[in-house]
Order: structure tokens, then sequence, then C-alpha cells
């Protein structure tokens, strides 16, 4: 088996039929002269309860579909995936990416040229044709001040922390090796897989796709964006209603990825600590009591 797609989903009805019916297209060679690559694919349902594994089911007979049992949460939910296929890569997937034709063939024939390539992510752009910045830099230890999302980001969007974060001075046309690239979508090959080991359960979501992508790096092998692969990301994490849930996981993300490659003296670590506690607490407050 040449691929196995591990899709991970959650109260995903939405658009999870179009992610999975653009797989087919995704996958089959853009030149014609050139052998479909093998695959299968994998849904791994998070415990919906909104009938989405049902709806996977009925509609999309061609996948497989693993039940949890109960939200083990992203990373761990990644890990049983790649347990359960063959592939000789691993193209890991968010419920609400769509694909261009040929782009998932595009990504593997890459893996394929670049045999030190760990993991490779495609380009990923939003719903209305903007960029989404997938390909990015280490966070540094505040980086939560200046990422995409942050107060800061927004009302400075041009400052250094968040351009380099981002990289948004390189014109995300060229393909080159990077820090990290989105869990959204990422291509990982097995045997690089092998060596790492899967994501960190210690992360329940958020912050494990940074993780990873390190300690590929860390372990000799690149991790790559390859722009000629593109998908279409139906739903950021800035968009629509987020659950205090999600808000204190990606805080206690943040925390953990903090203690695991930037501990410091321990008034630092502290400070950092109260930091992140403060602006988690203050955006649980503007979400509202109910979510």
């Amino acid at each position: 088996m040449d691929l196995s797609v591990v899709v991970i989903t959650y109260r995903s009805r939405e658009h999870i039929l179009d992610t999975l019916r653009s797989l087919e297209p995704g996958v089959r060679p853009r030149d014609a002269s050139q052998p479909a690559f093998t695959w299968e694919c994998v849904v791994l349902d998070n415990d919906s309860h909104d009938g989405t594994p049902e709806l996977v089911e009925r509609e999309a007979p061609f996948v497989r579909l693993v039940r949890t049992g109960s939200n083990l949460g992203y990373a761990k939910a990644v890990n049983r995936g790649i347990a359960e296929t063959t592939g000789r890569y691993v193209l890991v997937l968010n419920p609400d990416c769509e694909w261009r034709p040929g782009a998932i063939d595009a990504l593997v024939r890459y893996a394929d040229a670049h045999p030190r390539c760990g993991l490779v992510g495609p380009r990923i752009v939003n719903t209305d044709g903007t960029l989404e910045y997938s390909a990015r830099s280490y966070p540094s230890p505040f980086a939560f001040l200046f990422n995409r999302y942050s107060l800061l980001s927004r009302l400075w969007p041009g400052n250094p922390w968040t351009r380099r974060y981002l990289l948004s001075d390189w014109d995300h046309q060229s393909p080159r090796s990077v820090d990290w690239v989105s869990g959204a979508a990422m291509l990982a090959r097995r045997d690089a897989i092998t060596v790492v080991g899967g994501m960190d359960e210690t992360f329940f979501m958020f912050n494990e796709d940074i993780d990873w992508c390190r300690r590929f790096n860390l372990s000799g092998w690149t991790v790559d964006y390859a722009p000629e692969a593109e998908t279409v990301h139906h739903i950021g994490a800035s968009k629509g209603e987020v659950s205090n849930r999600v808000i204190r996981e990606r805080h206690r993300g943040m925390l953990y990825y903090y203690r695991k490659y930037h501990r410091s003296s321990p008034p630092v670590d502290a400070l950092v600590a109260l930091v992140i506690e403060l602006r988690m607490r203050l955006l649980v407050f503007l979400n509202g009591p109910n979510r």
C-alpha cells in the first residue's frame, strides 16, 4: 500500500463528505501516463454524537470507519489511525480539507523525490482563496502574544515577530524546508514515524503538530512545504464558535510545549505560566459561560 489517509472526526457532519469525496480525484495523477498510487482511508470518529459516523458509513462506503468510543483527543486518535493502516505514507487530515485534483498525488511524488523528507505539507488556502500560513517557524516562548490569532497580531499585523513566525515574507510559491507544517494536512513517511514515534499524546489538541515536526527535525528528517499540492481548508480555528474547553486545551498545550522545549529559570517559567493562565482566563471570560 502506498498511501494511508487518516481522517479524525468530531462533530464533523458539515464538511466530512466533501473531504472524503475529494480524496479520489486528489490521489489521481495529473499526468495520465503516471501510474496511480494504491491507497486506503480510515476515518476515526472521536465519539461525535451528531450523526457524523452514520453519515460516513452511509455515504462513503469506500472508507473504513473506526469508532473510538470516547473523545481520545487529536494526537491519540492520529496514533491509533497510524496503527490501523499500512501505507508507506500516512496523510493525516482534518475533516474540513477539500483537495484539488492531483494534489495528493503531487504530495506523495514530492516525498518520493526527497528521501530525507519525513513530513511534507501542502499549500493550504481558505475558502475565499487567501493563503493560510500553514508552514511556519518554531514558536518562541512568547509566540502566543504574536501568533496568527492573537490580539496583538490583529492590532499590529506587520510586526516582525508575527512575520517571522508565519514566514509571511516568503512568497509560498516555491517548495522549501521549514520548521513545521500545520497538522490540518500533513503527509508523513512511515519509515520516519518508526524512528520518531507517533504524536505526543500529552497534547489533547493543538501544538501536537509543532511538537511532531520538531521531533522529526531533531531526528534528522526534513519537514517540507510543497505548494504544487493544494487543499482548501473550510474551517479555520479563528472562525465560528469556540468552546471554552477548546480554549483551555489550546493554552494547556502552549504551556506543555513551553515546558518541553523552553524551560528557563524558575522565575521566568513561573511568569510564562502565569501569562498563559491569565490569557486563557480572559478568553474564557470573553467567550461566555455557556460554551
